[in-house]
């Protein structure tokens, strides 16, 4: 097997990719780096219709087609259309970001069912129910193609206030290795990536104090911005991982490598 030309691994030309929670945030920024890569975007939104134009119209200012699509991802019925309108749109599907979530905050004996209910469905069933919708479409197109789960590092190691968040990331993880074990044989790839704590507008006003002692913690001495996660998408979505999956790539500016004691 001949080496992939260097200017070709992160080459997304000719490529259509499905951005879930693409309207803000890390989304966006995902969506816009795949652009930038050549790719083909649709921008899926819940409540973000705004930020999901915004970025259709930055996408296609780079010369790449570009529409949003909102649907409510715990809904298999929404899930379907949403990829059906995709299609419609691109022809196909060569790479799914399952990336919407929410990230409210909730004591353990405080949480109310409706609220653990809304964050499992958010962060979890969405993934399986936009996965499965996908896949069976990738497999259809008969080329194979790329999913990448946005998880946590709170899938890995709790933090206070976070069961049902942290349940759910969890979840993700091993959701993503049992997609890739049974899509392999499809020639479509599953990975996962696991952001540390994320700047967003208003952060350290917001939650002063965590950001103080993620600043003071984190051996890279920063907050990540959305562009390290798209990057490591970017990444998992291209020729350059054509050999990788089933993993998770821990994008947290190495707090997970400090020491327990």
């Amino acid at each position: 097997m001949s080496p992939v030309p260097v200017g070709k691994l992160l080459n997304l030309a000719g490529k259509v990719a499905l951005v879930t929670g693409g309207g803000r945030g890390i989304g966006a920024a995902i969506a816009h780096r795949l652009a930038e890569a050549g790719a083909d975007v649709a921008v899926h939104y819940r409540s973000s219709a705004e930020g999901a134009h915004e970025v259709v119209e930055s996408i296609t200012g780079l010369g790449r087609r570009a529409v949003a699509l909102s649907a409510d991802l715990t809904r298999s019925s929404q899930v379907d259309r949403l990829v059906d309108e995709a299609v419609a749109a691109f022809g196909r599907i060569d790479i799914l970001i399952n990336n919407a979530g929410v990230y409210p905050v909730s004591p353990l004996l405080e949480m109310a069912e409706e609220e653990w209910d809304l964050v499992v469905d958010t962060n979890l069933k969405s993934i399986h129910l936009c996965t499965r919708a996908v896949a069976k479409m990738m497999i259809g197109q008969a080329h194979g193609g790329a999913i990448v789960n946005i998880a946590s590092i709170e899938g890995l190691a709790p933090a206070a206030g976070h069961a049902h968040y942290a349940s759910a990331k969890a979840g993700v993880l091993m959701h993503t290795r049992t997609a890739a074990l049974e899509l392999g044989c499809h020639g479509i790839r599953v990975n996962a990536v696991a952001p540390g704590l994320i700047w967003k507008e208003g952060i350290e006003r917001d939650w002063p104090d965590g950001v103080a002692r993620w600043l003071d913690a984190v051996p890279l001495g920063r907050l990540g911005q959305g562009d390290d996660v798209a990057d490591a998408c970017l990444f998992l979505a291209s020729t350059a991982s054509r050999w990788i999956t089933g993993t998770t790539l821990t994008v947290d500016g190495g707090m997970l490598s400090r020491p327990a004691f």
